[in-house]
């Protein structure tokens, strides 16, 4: 069988295009000018970061501490003991605080241009509304929402506003991810016949409580671990599935998982044939899979969604997938922060999210009834950013 990086040569071109980043590529010649040349001395993309639990204080704050194009510029909690601490830890003025009740007065303060909302799933859909009527651009958390029309209806609201509108999708700006979309994509193995995804956690007494409420959340760990491998499965193959089955995985007994499923295995069938196996679960730790079968051999990524110490590896030991871990959140948020200032696409729209919603929803349906549902409605929206 023919290698697909036959020669040396071809291997180095295709190292260096993913050493680049897509960032570059998708700035064309406005790459050449920083955008902080569009700004005025000193100013950072101000950002206020919508709910204070684990991921704003544990990534998210971090990494705006690294970003070269926006900062943290204000918070949003019903804790007042949190807000005062953040703005000791982080400098931020009072002005820039605010709680759920006064949240709509953002729209008096020209600091904060991008509101990330990093709140319960279901609270997703009201508060990008309510940014998008104060003006802001905004970047909402995975899922995007827990239904369909909340989906369609944040969309609606950020495009009347006329602002710009991401999910958190972080791994589309994490090198070794960015890789699978460019050897899946590009067939640089062949033609991919089979794909296989997991991801999932032992869900505790110590966890967060809202991710087994279903009111809150919308659902167990499809919603949350889960969505990692549908999205994985997408940008590796480059298509949307034609259809899926599944079925949820028993109850462990451990009196958690009253509203929401324990965990859930699916499969994805694509129009030409390839088939993705996906597991996710609360109720079992898994270290984080992607996999991608194709004619001319394999690659696959063990973690393969973290925050860090994502590993990758070939069936040619080529060194495709031997690439550095780095700071995905602050790569999320520069790249969006790019996107505003140069008035360009970002490559994880709102309609990206709201096509993952409709194969969730797909997914809750073929496990609730037993039976194979067709997804040839959704969207094709595909990802072909970091493809070639």
């Amino acid at each position: 069988m023919k290698d697909a990086f036959a020669s040396e040569s071809s291997r180095r071109d295709f190292l260096r295009t993913l050493s680049l980043g897509a960032g570059a590529t998708l700035l064309g010649s406005s790459a050449l000018a920083s955008p902080l040349n569009w700004l005025a001395p000193g100013r950072k993309l101000g950002v206020a970061l919508v709910g204070l639990g684990n991921y704003s204080t544990g990534q998210l704050a971090p990494a705006l501490q690294q970003t070269k194009y926006c900062q943290l510029a204000g918070v949003v909690t019903g804790s007042p003991a949190k807000a005062a601490q953040w703005q000791q830890q982080y400098g931020i003025p009072a002005k820039n605080c605010y709680d759920y009740k006064t949240f709509d007065r953002l729209i008096d303060n020209p600091a904060i241009d991008i509101v990330y909302v990093v709140l319960p799933n279901a609270l997703h859909a009201e508060y990008v509304v309510r940014a998008a009527q104060a003006g802001k651009h905004v970047i909402c958390e995975k899922p995007m929402a827990t239904s369909v029309a909340d989906a369609r209806h944040m969309i609606a609201a950020m495009e009347k506003a006329g602002k710009k509108f991401s999910i958190g999708y972080r791994l589309h700006f994490e090198p070794h991810n960015q890789a699978m979309m460019r050897l899946g994509q590009s067939q640089a193995y062949g033609k991919i016949s089979h794909l296989a995804a997991d991801n999932g956690f032992k869900f505790s007494s110590g966890g967060t409580p809202w991710r087994v409420n279903k009111k809150l959340s919308g659902g167990g760990p499809l919603m949350d671990m889960g969505i990692y491998c549908l999205q994985g499965c997408l940008y590796t193959k480059g298509q949307v599935p034609v259809s899926v089955t599944a079925k949820f995985t028993p109850e462990t007994g451990t009196g958690y998982f009253k509203e929401v499923e324990a965990g859930v295995n699916w499969q994805l069938r694509f129009a030409d044939g390839t088939v993705a196996d996906c597991r996710t679960s609360y109720a079992e730790n898994m270290q984080g899979r992607l996999r991608a079968d194709a004619a001319n051999g394999w690659f696959e990524l063990e973690p393969a969604f973290g925050y860090g110490g994502l590993a990758g590896r070939t069936s040619k030991n080529d060194g495709l997938l031997n690439l550095p871990n780095s700071n995905q959140q602050a790569a999320q948020l520069d790249d969006f922060a790019q996107c505003v200032l140069l008035n360009k696409s970002t490559r994880v729209p709102g309609q990206m999210g709201l096509r993952d919603v409709q194969l969730l929803e797909a997914i809750y349906r073929a496990a609730e009834t037993g039976q194979a549902v067709s997804t040839k409605d959704v969207v094709q929206l595909i990802d072909r950013t970091s493809a070639h």
